[in-house]
């Protein structure tokens, strides 16, 4: 199934089983994905494509500056023919929301989504209401560098499983791409390959993936080594040690194994880490990602 999966997802976005492999393990592993890259590299594409792919409910939010909370959440609606109040559920009700361009609206609408995800239920005129036991959030934001952005708050970050950057095509692939939409887009031809509820079966399997206690052990030297660089101004989180675990354990399925290895580990440590770590001086893009390479070089891998 996940193989079907990652082959549908690669035929509407060329060039990046990588990323696509990612998505695909988040997924597995019940978190939510942060895109980040420039406009029209296919972000808002790939999080269309999930969503067919699987069969799942889709709603799409465009998070602009005037956005506000209950366009997200949905609130209590007054009714002048019965004189009460009712409940209008918003967009997040659904399984695979796009929040698309989060860091244009306000801090405030931002947060707005802080319970969907950590809690999956929203409170709505006080009265908590479950979302859909398959419930994902794929949020895409522009570079801090762009007008007219918030920069998400730390709080928010942590709650995204993974962050991933699509990146530009190679000029190969830009061809495949051209001449993929010269009659019609690929999108359109794509068909469901498995279900809702086919992907909450494989996330039981995937939670009883085996991890050796001397990988557990690595995960949390990983995690505490972000708290003793000088360099860093916010390390990772316990949920960072949690989230690092949950995508080894769905890198280990994808790969058809039944145990977690080293590789699994280190294959998924800079998208489950690079948004976690603030650094004091931000210098250059990259400043974080060569702390946490130098972290990974360091510590002692398992044997």
């Amino acid at each position: 199934m996940i193989t079907r999966l990652i082959d549908a997802l690669s035929s509407v976005l060329l060039g990046k089983r990588e990323q696509i492999e990612i998505l695909s393990m988040a997924l597995l592993a019940d978190g939510h994905v942060l895109i980040e890259d420039v406009p029209g590299t296919g972000k808002t594409t790939l999080a269309k494509a999930l969503a067919t792919a699987i069969g799942a409910a889709f709603s799409r939010i465009q998070f602009t500056p005037d956005l506000l909370p209950a366009d997200v959440t949905g609130g209590a609606v007054f009714k002048a023919k019965t004189g009460d109040f009712e409940i209008k559920k918003g967009p997040v009700f659904t399984q695979i929301l796009l929040a698309d361009e989060i860091n244009r609206a306000s801090p405030r609408t931002q947060s707005s989504l802080l319970e969907a995800m950590e809690e999956r239920q929203v409170s709505l005129d006080g009265e908590p209401f479950s979302l859909p036991e398959l419930f994902m959030v794929l949020a895409t934001e522009n570079p801090v560098e762009f007008h007219g952005v918030f920069p998400l708050p730390e709080a928010q970050m942590d709650r995204f499983l993974v962050r991933l950057s699509l990146g530009y095509p190679s000029s190969e692939t830009e061809l495949q791409i051209l001449r993929s939409h010269r009659e019609s887009r690929p999108l359109c031809f794509l068909k469901p390959v498995t279900t809702p509820e086919e992907i909450l079966e494989v996330r039981k399997k995937v939670q009883k993936i085996h991890m050796d206690e001397s990988l557990e052990h690595y995960v949390v030297e990983l995690v505490q080594a972000t708290r003793h660089q000088g360099a860093v101004r916010l390390a990772a989180s316990p949920r960072g040690g949690i989230n690092l675990m949950k995508m080894a354990q769905a890198s280990a399925y994808v790969a058809g194994r039944d145990f977690v290895n080293p590789d699994d580990i280190q294959r998924v440590f800079f998208p489950v880490m690079e948004h976690r770590v603030f650094a004091k001086e931000t210098g250059t893009p990259d400043t974080c990602r060569h702390i946490l390479e130098d972290i990974l070089t360091k510590v002692k891998i398992p044997k």
